[in-house]
């Protein structure tokens, strides 16, 4: 194990873990092989919510529900969460189980491609975003998910850094693989060169980026 393995491994071990259905629900997902956000990771997620104490959250990728149901434990009551799911199946998994929870007046789930769900979304409506969802389509989803939120919004991106593959020139990476380390690439580059966005990129699980939107200007990478 490496050195980065072993201090990844004891953050871990400090992330507390859900207690009862919550827990249920992430421990089936994970058996399952169903992609759910990392304990580490999770943990920074929640201190997010808790410094932005949003009302809108806007999440892209619900899979079957887990991390907009654990948001809600960080939000206020009068919070809403809109997640935005392309499976069909998934959709209905994760509106059965948030249902099972209790969460279905704060959590609307849409079900549709995001890159076409985000544009009926109306201008300057969320606080917060939290971006988990297929990583090529990253770049393709900033600019709507800039016009939905509002100055000041966060944007948080989760696996950011491909297990390290992120960091290889394009030609060490396989073949296969190319389209999504490009794209990833470029939207690490705009995230920390577009002048409507500061933002940090942390080794955090798979890698997270954190990214306050400022007062929007004309000119921008994108």
């Amino acid at each position: 194990m490496n050195e980065f393995a072993r201090i990844t491994s004891f953050v871990r071990s400090m992330a507390k873990e859900d207690a009862g259905a919550l827990g249920e629900l992430y421990r089936d997902a994970v058996k399952h092989g169903v992609p759910v956000i990392r304990p580490e990771a999770r943990e920074l997620l929640k201190t997010q919510l808790l410094l932005k104490k949003p009302k809108r959250v806007l999440e892209i990728g619900t899979a079957v529900g887990y991390s907009s149901i654990y948001m809600t434990g960080f939000l206020s009551e009068d919070a809403q969460i809109t997640t935005l799911e392309l499976s069909e199946e998934r959709t209905a998994e994760a509106r059965t189980n948030i249902k099972q929870l209790g969460k279905e007046m704060q959590i609307q789930v849409i079900c549709g491609d995001a890159a076409e769900t985000l544009k009926e979304l109306p201008d300057d409506t969320y606080e917060f975003a939290f971006v988990d969802a297929a990583k090529a389509q990253y770049i393709y989803y900033l600019p709507d998910v800039l016009r939905v939120l509002k100055p000041g919004g966060v944007i948080v991106s989760d696996n950011i850094l491909q297990e390290g593959e992120v960091l290889e020139s394009h030609f060490l990476v396989e073949k296969r693989n190319r389209t999504i380390h490009d794209r990833m690439r470029e939207y690490l580059y705009v995230l920390t060169h577009d002048d409507r966005l500061e933002t940090a990129i942390l080794p955090v699980g798979d890698g997270m980026a954190i990214s306050v939107v400022r007062e929007l200007c004309k000119e921008s990478v994108l």
